[in-house]
């Protein structure tokens, strides 16, 4: 991307950026402020804690959300897995939108984007499950990080809306404008926001969040103060970016609220929903000795391996 154009993303991510301040968890997102510097983002999780599970915040490490390993493995799930899962969720739609799992549309034929994410051939009539795994697959994220993004933004899996259908991912939608429209719809959504931790990734200089210390809000209003955190990895880099602020001590130790005045729930939420769902974010599938590019250390796995030439 030129880096003036990147500078305009930039612009848009960061005035999107206040989804994240609603407590939501398995089941309701209650719309909220989610702030997202990484996606042309939104604001999503303001003041509303996550219902379903009595799961602490105890673990949480703001510098080490999730490992690279869970974050960019896009062979995490299939298709048909990410089919059996969204099956397994309680979906109660909030209009006569079809829970995700009934959900289909037709995919347009999508190029490839240089150092982000392969060309998507188009489809007729997909599944949202199928549209899931092959993002994931284009773009080297996990299809379980698309899963917990979808909840954390829109509680698409349990309360599904024709709003939540269009806003997906909180993508293009910053707190202090209208959402830039040419950016709804399912698809759109999904890519856009596996794109946009593709850009992060690609490009790590040109974001705010990186890896070493970072001064990080706790709430879009600055008053609340922030603190420094050592941000261990690009996966984490990735979920600040999107959205930028971290769960304060008032959070912490009610992570289904009642919500305090400075309280930011995003990046908590996603680290409970993957936990509750997956197991651990921070998990690594091969600990000890390996090749760092099988288990996407930086983002990046192993180069495919060219057929010998005799």
């Amino acid at each position: 991307m030129h880096q003036a154009r990147r500078r305009i993303v930039a612009a848009v991510l960061a005035a999107a950026a206040t989804l994240a301040v609603l407590p939501a968890l398995g089941v309701q997102a209650a719309g909220a402020v989610e702030p997202s510097s990484a996606r042309l983002p939104s604001v999503t999780a303001i003041g509303t804690a996550v219902m379903g599970t009595a799961k602490t915040a105890a673990g949480f490490d703001a510098g080490d959300i999730i490992s690279d390993d869970s974050f960019y493995n896009p062979y995490a799930m299939t298709a048909a897995q990410v089919q059996r899962f969204l099956e397994g969720r309680d979906c109660t739609p909030k209009d006569g939108s079809p829970c995700l799992a009934d959900f289909r549309m037709d995919v347009p034929r999508t190029p490839a984007s240089a150092e982000r994410c392969a060309a998507i051939p188009a489809r007729t009539n997909e599944r949202a499950s199928s549209i899931i795994a092959r993002i994931a697959e284009a773009c080297t994220i996990s299809p379980r990080v698309l899963l917990v993004l979808l909840q954390k933004e829109q509680s698409l899996l349990t309360s599904p809306s024709a709003g939540g259908y269009q806003k997906a991912t909180g993508y293009a939608c910053p707190d202090t404008a209208a959402c830039d429209a040419r950016y709804f719809g399912f698809f759109n959504q999904v890519y856009r926001a596996a794109w946009q931790f593709r850009e992060y990734t690609a490009h790590p200089g040109d974001w705010r969040y990186r890896i070493g210390s970072n001064a990080i809000q706790y709430h879009p209003d600055a008053a609340c103060g922030s603190s420094r955190v050592a941000i261990v990895n690009q996966a984490t880099a990735n979920l600040y970016n999107y959205t930028p602020y971290q769960p304060d001590e008032q959070t912490l130790a009610h992570p289904t609220g009642p919500a305090g005045a400075c309280s930011a729930y995003g990046n908590l939420n996603f680290s409970r929903l993957y936990d509750q769902w997956f197991g651990d974010p921070r998990a690594v599938r091969y600990p000890g000795f390996q090749l760092p590019c099988l288990v996407y250390t930086g983002g990046h796995g192993c180069p495919p391996i060219r057929p010998f030439q005799v």
